[in-house]
């Protein structure tokens, strides 16, 4: 998968936007204004959020996934190279619906339609 696919992939869900840091720092893709999908400097990889801890430390131990720096323990860093399709996009996805239910009923209303009608 490429970054070019990652962003096709993050702009075609509800709300989403890019949020470039020409600091030199780390691009992300946002909704209601917090952080689902993060790209660092290298550009190597997407970092994304699980639903816990736990499910952060399987999927690093099973090779699926790489601590994510400076994140808190729930994320994790999914390399672009050798990571199918499939399995970006499930990652990206599940982040995405994490950050998106965490938002108020108010600002997630403002969003559109998602598939967990949320």
């Amino acid at each position: 998968m490429t970054r070019e696919d990652v962003d096709t992939f993050c702009a075609a869900l509800p709300g989403a936007h890019w949020a470039s840091h020409h600091d030199g720092g780390l691009d992300a893709w946002k909704v209601g204004g917090k952080m689902f999908a993060c790209i660092g400097m290298k550009g190597d990889g997407v970092s994304v959020k699980c639903p816990d801890v736990e499910t952060a430390q399987f999927l690093i131990e099973i090779g699926a996934a790489h601590k994510a720096p400076y994140f808190h323990r729930s994320w994790v860093r999914v390399p672009l190279k050798g990571t199918g399709s499939q399995e970006m996009t499930d990652r990206i996805h599940r982040s995405y619906g994490l950050v998106r239910a965490g938002l108020t009923t108010k600002v997630r209303s403002t969003l559109g339609a998602w598939l967990d009608q949320t």
